[in-house]
Parts: structure tokens; sequence; C-alpha cells
């Protein structure tokens, strides 16, 4: 019973205190939840009129009740997610972004993990703990340092962006999804220790040289490859979208050292690279003048040996003339060699035989003459003499 149906309070009937006066509210009275109770009763009353007790109205409430159950069974998968459907706990299929149904809990369920989601996870390096130095990074060298495959230790900082593999809706083969969320316990954890793993064993085939300069691409594909390799064996349903080297440097005890050898070694590409240009500026210009040398003295040869070949073939034809009339032969290269050593001398005749003088002969000497006049007067008076 209320406390507005009783008589009275230890203070005589009616709702009144010690003073005179009943409780007082400092706002609206609240509804009596009593009546709000018989009220309801009433309308279902009206609803069901044999009451709850009947037949009729069991069976409205378990009909109310089944079909609340069955509806229960949609759900909303999010564009960036993958609906994972369980059957008593047990993985049957998968379902795409939407509205979708499966059968009601208990008997189903239903998991969405995001599937579009790119993942980052560095290695090597973690953000400061620091809030006056917003994103300023903490080295871990128990993560970063690594051996070469020349024995040398190598600082490398690098970051893993990854995915939950999708898999095709209804699909039970290669479920990503499903893999991930059940053979998976931590996946950051996974994924990490995968990364150091694979990284450290392509580091360990290589040397730091190429490592240093410029086999940074080659690096990132072949610790890609070899992460996804290893995470498929697994069956963790994760998709390894990228590895990206940050920092490749050697130890921080040592850094100042690589530095000048990585200087020397620039210095030696450099001069290499200048004595070979100059080598190919040089060795074909050899190369050519050596050839001019070369296809001169052949032609020198081959002039002399034609010449040499001239001389005997008129050798012969000489001696050929000469065997048929000696003395004429003999007398007409006696001329012909005065002719040719005097041809070009001043000459004084004289005649031994000559009586009552020195013996010498006048003559004209017609070529002197010509010597010594102008060309164009020299033609002129011949001229003259030809009319």
């Amino acid at each position: 019973m209320s406390w507005k149906n009783q008589s009275g309070g230890p203070w005589g009937g009616g709702p009144r205190g010690p003073w005179g006066s009943g409780p007082q509210s400092p706002g609206p009275n609240p509804p009596d939840l009593e009546d709000l109770i018989r009220r309801g009763q009433d309308r279902l009353r009206s609803v069901m009129p044999g009451g709850f007790g009947s037949t009729k109205g069991v069976i409205l409430v378990v009909a109310l009740v089944v079909a609340a159950w069955l509806l229960s069974g949609f759900y909303r998968v999010q564009p960036d997610e993958q609906g994972v459907v369980l059957r008593f706990g047990r993985f049957i299929a998968t379902s795409n972004p939407g509205l979708n149904y499966h059968l009601p809990y208990p008997v189903e369920s239903v998991l969405t993990p995001k599937v579009t989601r790119i993942n980052r996870i560095d290695i090597g390096n973690r953000t400061g703990d620091d809030p006056r130095r917003a994103g300023a990074l903490r080295d871990v060298p128990e993560e970063s340092l690594m051996l070469t495959g020349d024995e040398n230790i190598v600082d490398v900082d690098f970051a893993v962006f990854w995915m939950v593999k999708p898999a095709a809706a209804g699909s039970t083969e290669d479920v990503g999804a499903a893999d991930f969320l059940f053979n998976v316990q931590n996946p950051e954890g996974t994924i990490k220790a995968v990364a150091e793993s694979a990284m450290r064993e392509v580091v360990g085939r290589t040397n730091i040289q190429p490592i240093l300069t410029g086999a940074r691409q080659g690096i990132e594909q072949s610790v890609q490859e070899l992460m996804q390799q290893t995470l498929d064996r697994y069956r963790s349903g994760i998709l390894v979208t990228q590895v990206q080297l940050q920092k490749v440097d050697p130890p921080q005890q040592v850094i100042d050292s690589f530095r000048d050898v990585q200087a020397a070694r620039a210095d030696a590409e450099r001069l290499q690279n200048e004595a070979q240009a100059y080598a190919n500026r040089v060795v074909p210009e050899a190369r050519g003048e050596a050839s001019r040398i070369s296809q001169g003295a052949q032609a020198y040869k081959e002039r002399a040996i034609i010449e040499a070949q001239g001389q005997a073939a008129r050798f012969l034809s000489v001696l050929t003339e000469y065997e048929k009339a000696p003395e004429v032969t003999r007398q007409r290269i006696y001329l012909e060699t005065l002719e040719r050593v005097f041809g070009g001398m001043d000459k004084i005749i004289i005649d031994p035989s000559a009586q009552g003088g020195q013996g010498v002969v006048p003559y004209l000497p017609l070529g002197a003459l010509d010597r010594s006049r102008p060309a164009g007067q020299t033609q002129g008076t011949a001229q003259g003499a030809t009319r």
C-alpha cells in the first residue's frame, strides 16, 4: 500500500508532518507507478479479450517474440568492413558491405573487421614520450642494429604498411578476414617480429656498401615478398602493402669514419671517371694517327713499287732498242744526258779546232733572252715573229 493511501502518519490523519503539513516536493509530482501499470493492463485486456492466460494471448506473445528474434538477424556492414559469419562459433562465410542477414543469435553471429584501413608499424624507432617534443622519434637499437653480409653493423629504421586481406563474399577458401580474427592473437606483435626477421635475413645476405647507396629499393621489395610468404604460411590473413626504409646508417659511434670512407670512395670514382674520359679521348686520337701513318706508309710502298716497276720497264725497253742499234742508241743516250745536265746552265762553247782565235763559238742564247724579258713582252715578240 502506498504512502498516500494510509489513513495517517504518526501525527494523525492526512498527509501531514509534525509541523502540520505533508512532505512538499520541490518540483512537479512524479507519476504513480501503480497507476501506469494498471493502465497498461487495461490496454492489453482490450487487445486480448481473454487476457494473458488465454490461448490467443499466449500465441500472440510467442509470435511477437519469435518475430523480434528473427528480425534481430539483420545487420549492416560498413564500406571499410567485411562481415565474418559464425555459426555456433564456427566460421561459415563472409559478407559484403551493406545490409545482410544471418540466423539470429545464438545460432549465428557476425564479426566486422576493418579490411580497407592501411595500418603502419615502425620498427627501429618510436615516437618520443615527452609531450613537449611532439613528433620526436626515439631510436630502438635492439630492433634497428643488424649484421650485414660482410660482417659490418648497420642501423636500419623502416616502416611496414599492412591491411587485412579481404576475401570475396561467400568464399570459404581464401578468407583473410577470418584468418586474421582467429589465427593471429597479437597482429601488431606478429607483424613486427616477422618484419624484423625478414629484414635481418635480407640485410645479412647483402654487403654494407649497396645497403648504404643504391640497393634500397631492392631491399624493400625483397623484405615485402619474404614477409608476405611467411604471413601466408601462418595463414594470418594479413596483406603487406609496402615496406619503406626510413634511415640506413652505420652505427652512431662510427658514422663519421664511414662518411670519410664514403667521401674517399666518391673521390676515387670521380678520378676513375676522369681517367676513363681522358682515355676515351686520347685512345681514338692515337688510333687515328696510327691508322693515318699506316695508310701513308702503305701508299708510299705502293708508289715506290710502281715507280720501280716503271723504271725497270723503261730500262728493258731501252735495252731492247740498244741491242737493235748499239751505236745509235749509245749516241742518243749520250745526247739526252748532256741535254738533261746542261739544259739549265750558262754555256760557252769552245771549238779547239778553230783557226786564228780562241776557239769560242758564238751562238744566240734564246733561252737566256726569254728569261730576262717579262712574260707579256716575250709572248708579244713571239707573236710578232710568228707573223
